[in-house]
């Protein structure tokens, strides 16, 4: 485990050699829960509160920002027609409301560094995280 940029709680690191693992609530429990020292049950039930509290914030105003994390909205989707691939029949999809989410600055900023980090380790990094190219500058010919 490790403390993140800025502090705050320590994750387990999860290689990603290893293929995509899932961290569940009760990891997340668990790690808060030994952060700052409350009971493992105490601090379940702070987490499904916050939980609760988003789904409902989304439901009744379809949106809430949270600050250095980011946005959830509610948004519909407009019904269309589509084609099913199995039989290549034209099928009505319906309206639907989905939740979206923007990250926010803080997060985009560790998300690229630890891009950067992994490039680096695999050997083909480049400044900025943008590929290497020649400069062909017309005045130097």
């Amino acid at each position: 485990m490790r403390n993140g940029a800025g502090g705050g709680v320590a994750w387990p690191i999860r290689p990603f050699s290893l293929g995509i693992q899932n961290v569940t609530k009760k990891e997340i429990v668990k790690t808060i829960s030994e952060e700052i020292g409350l009971t493992q049950l105490k601090t379940k039930e702070i987490v499904q509160k916050t939980f609760d509290a988003i789904v409902e914030t989304l439901v009744e105003d379809h949106r809430i920002e949270l600050r250095n994390f980011g946005v959830f909205e509610v948004k519909r989707r407009a019904a269309r027609k589509a084609r099913n691939p199995r039989t290549g029949d034209k099928v009505f999809v319906p309206e639907k409301f989905v939740v979206t989410f923007k990250p926010g600055k803080e997060m985009e900023e560790r998300v690229r560094e630890m891009e950067r980090r992994a490039a680096e380790q695999a050997g083909y990094a480049q400044p900025n995280g943008a590929p290497e190219a020649e400069s062909h500058s017309p005045s130097t010919g």
